[in-house]
């Protein structure tokens, strides 16, 4: 019987997998970088080893750009994929923490590993997964790891805690109203402009709703382009870089940059967004012009008066007959309205005036008779242009024009009558085309 010598043996292949990971991706675009050097150490020692069978497996695990903190890797993925598929039998990386800087994590991979009957070797810290000399020796490594990891994050909070502190600014997009340079906030002088208009128009209106729709009409959008919404707007209201701060976890300290919102602005906003939004939406109903006071009348000739009542946290304007208010319901065809839809229907009229070509044309001829300096093209241009500007106007302003305009409105069971004053359009033309000739010189 012969027996085979020592070189005769089979030795048999192991499918040898090499992965390598960096953190940032700084530097991936060089033609050898860490993911490179990673490699070929990592395959030299897999070809230190080929006469123990070790043959390196086609494939490339490489994760650039990708912490050790989370498993959710492309290339680890595919790693671990192929190991449950039965085509690796030895894991290669270059350190223990390139496979993962988190113990929890890294039991996870050596139960697949176990599973499988793959081994897991560093080829700068020897040891052997298949022993417990070496899982206490890959457990204590990758406790330092872990522990250096932390200790890291913990300084990069502490720097950035202690630069702010200071006022500095520490990245990120920049607060509408400032640019970075040199690594520093400065006001932009153009966008300032309209975080200012923000603040005092909230002082006049104290509804977001309201300001963000008026904002929407401005044209402002955010620094991505988008349209400027109720959220954005008090986001912006809160923000106390305005004032000059730099804040840290709820702490507020004096900033390096110059404030845009002066500290009295600040706080007069502020007592206004301390009251409930439900009680400053009932206050900014309340308080907004009735558009018709003093010109609705009934059909029995009594004048009607605005009104309003909550009900379900709710306001809801009316204008009601004074024959009601005196002597009750049901001595008046017409005794109450809603404000809302009278008012629309008024204001729809007005506009259709202000769109019929005989009408614009009488005005801008009784305009130039009073002045001859003024040219038919200009009063033919202010009048053109009150019709697509109104919904811009504030609720006061289209109080004043409305009341400039209309001499009576009459409601009865068959609709409404609005009788327009004879030289209304005239001053209101005369008025436009002062602003107009003003802001010409």
């Amino acid at each position: 019987m012969t027996i085979p010598s020592e070189k005769s043996k089979v030795v048999r292949k192991l499918r040898c997998a090499v992965y390598t990971r960096k953190s940032s991706e700084e530097g991936l675009e060089q033609e050898f970088n860490s993911l490179h050097a990673q490699r070929e150490a990592c395959e030299a020692y897999i070809a230190s080893q080929r006469s123990e069978g070790w043959v390196l497996v086609r494939d490339r695990y490489d994760d650039g750009g990708i912490s050790g903190a989370t498993l959710e890797r492309p290339a680890l993925k595919r790693l671990l994929a192929d190991i449950d598929d039965g085509l690796v039998d030895v894991v290669v990386v270059y350190k223990i923490d390139r496979l993962s800087r988190s113990l929890m994590d890294f039991a996870r991979l050596v139960d697949v590993f176990d599973r499988n009957g793959v081994t897991f070797v560093s080829v700068t810290q020897s040891f052997n997964t298949t022993t417990s000399m070496g899982r206490l020796t890959l457990n204590i490594l990758l406790s330092f790891a872990q522990f250096e990891r932390e200790v890291t994050a913990e300084r990069i909070r502490d720097k950035f805690r202690a630069s702010r502190m200071k006022g500095m600014w520490m990245g990120g997009v920049p607060p509408l109203g400032y640019r970075v340079e040199n690594r520093k906030l400065v006001v932009d002088e153009e966008a300032a402009a309209h975080v200012r208009w923000v603040f005092d128009r909230f002082l006049e209106v104290g509804s977001g709703t309201v300001l963000a729709r008026e904002a929407s009409n401005r044209g402002m959008q955010t620094r991505q382009g988008k349209p400027i919404d109720k959220k954005y707007l008090y986001r912006t209201l809160n923000n106390r870089a305005y004032i000059g701060e730099a804040v840290h976890k709820g702490a507020s300290y004096p900033g390096e940059h110059e404030a845009i919102i002066d500290r009295d602005t600040w706080d007069r906003v502020h007592a206004i967004l301390q009251e409930s939004p439900r009680k400053r939406a009932a206050h900014t109903r309340a308080d907004t012009p009735a558009l018709l006071k003093g010109l609705l009348y009934g059909p029995d000739g009594a004048a009607f008066s605005p009104t309003h009542t909550r009900k379900g946290g709710r306001l809801y304007r009316y204008y009601v007959s004074q024959t009601v208010l005196k002597h009750g319901a049901g001595l008046c065809s017409v005794g109450r309205v809603p404000a809302g839809e009278i008012e629309a229907a008024v204001i729809d009229q007005l506009r259709a005036v202000f769109r019929q070509p005989e009408i614009v044309a009488g005005t801008w001829k009784a305009v130039c008779a009073a002045d001859s300096d003024i040219t038919g093209e200009y009063a033919r241009d202010a009048l053109n242009r009150l019709d697509p500007m109104w919904g811009e106007l504030f609720p006061a302003e289209q109080a004043r024009i409305v009341a400039l305009l209309v001499e009576r409105v009459d409601v009865g069971t068959d609709g409404l009558n609005v009788r327009l004053r004879v030289d209304g359009l005239g001053g209101l033309a005369r008025e436009m085309l002062a602003g107009n000739l003003e802001q010409a010189a």
